[in-house]
């Protein structure tokens, strides 16, 4: 696994007015695939890449695309979490897990760490920091499994429609 971080250089905050959301959404996914591509072409070839995360499948699609250009078909992503809060962990996996190539999420801070300051804080037992951390992580799981299922039946039905229209005499 090989976990590429792009983070914004002073020039490139600029043209984005200074907005690291602004950065996050219209140049980073670019920059990340160009990354890629630089990384590949110097022998890095790893069988899970780990990229920061995107609001938009698109951007997905994009980079599971280039990590698998030229013959790389077995090449899978994960989908992080970056220490983001939930809502943006939220869409992050959303958007990831309908695209085939990402096969699961590394979130970890956002999993841990508010039960963890609290239970060191004595303001949450134990039990409680231990619940709070599975309740999430519960939901990282249930986010990204509903929407890869949701797509496999999508991908179902498409597949009996063309059947379908094929055994009616319609051609490719």
């Amino acid at each position: 696994m090989f976990e590429l971080l792009v983070p914004a250089e002073p020039a490139q905050l600029l043209t984005v007015g200074g907005d690291r959301v602004d950065y996050d959404s219209r140049l980073r996914p670019g920059l990340t695939v160009q990354a890629i591509h630089q990384l590949q072409a110097s022998g890095i070839e790893p069988n899970v890449w780990k990229v920061e995360g995107t609001d938009r499948r698109e951007d997905y699609v994009h980079l599971v695309a280039a990590a698998r250009r030229d013959g790389r078909d077995s090449v899978d992503f994960i989908a992080p979490g970056r220490g983001e809060n939930a809502a943006k962990v939220r869409s992050w996996l959303t958007a990831a897990a309908t695209v085939p190539g990402v096969i699961g999420f590394a979130v970890g801070r956002t999993t841990f760490w508010d039960a963890l300051v609290d239970w060191r804080a004595h303001r949450i037992t134990r039990d409680a920091a231990v619940e709070h951390i599975a309740q999430r992580y519960r939901e990282w799981v249930d986010i990204f499994e509903r929407r890869t299922i949701q797509e496999r039946e999508s991908d179902r039905f498409a597949i009996r429609a063309l059947r379908r229209w094929e055994n009616e005499g319609g051609r490719v």
